[in-house]
């Protein structure tokens, strides 16, 4: 049921660019853990969002095949930048080529680094961030994002409710499903902030800093 449901839901929305479709399918031969990349339906709705909060600068923190950046930098202008950084520089290659090779890969910034160090040193203020890197250092990004941060930004974290585990006893002591749940406790009870979850995929969480 849950597999004709997800057809139907992408049967009914607005379909993705060859290009994006040919960057998911080479993600799936040629990179470990391909579903790490957004997919049709969360990219649409990263591109509508984009398009909603008309930002100027966007901050991507965990790229990997450059799918969701290639989707939020659709909604922006070539006036406007995204930048996104991946840590793993064994992904560079691949993720360079296609960012790069995209009609619209000028909009956007692709950095090899530890978002943490690098982001201070841009002097850039942020309109909207993405974050989907290493689990673990969730609220790290998080609170370097609010410090970088226009008022009313938009902060966007992905993977949220990990595949359900942070519900689930079994993986109380699984280091990467702790540091999701503390994450948001904490920015449940974090009033800098408005906050809402979508059970979008693997839980998508929206939070918007107030004034």
């Amino acid at each position: 049921m849950e597999t004709t449901l997800d057809e139907y839901i992408l049967q009914h929305i607005d379909a993705e660019s060859d290009y994006l479709q040919r960057l998911y399918r080479d993600a799936w031969v040629h990179l470990m853990n391909p579903r790490m990349s957004s997919g049709h339906l969360q990219g649409r709705l990263l591109k509508m969002i984009v398009e909603m909060v008309h930002p100027h600068r966007i901050l991507e923190i965990g790229t990997f095949a450059g799918y969701s950046a290639l989707c939020m930098a659709e909604g922006l202008t070539d006036d406007d930048r995204l930048y996104t950084f991946e840590i793993d520089d064994e992904l560079e290659d691949f993720t360079r080529r296609w960012i790069e090779g995209s009609p619209i890969g000028h909009r956007v910034e692709f950095i090899i680094g530890d978002a943490l160090q690098l982001v201070p040193t841009l002097g850039v203020k942020f309109d909207f961030v993405f974050i989907d890197g290493d689990k673990r250092q969730y609220l790290d990004y998080y609170e370097m994002a609010l410090k970088h941060t226009s008022p009313k930004a938009f902060i966007l974290a992905d993977n949220t409710l990990w595949d359900g585990h942070v519900v689930e006893d079994a993986y109380l002591r699984d280091n990467q499903t702790k540091a999701i749940r503390q994450f948001n406790d904490f920015v449940a009870s974090d009033s800098r902030v408005e906050k809402v979850i979508l059970p979008l995929r693997d839980g998508l969480t929206i939070i918007r800093k107030k004034q």
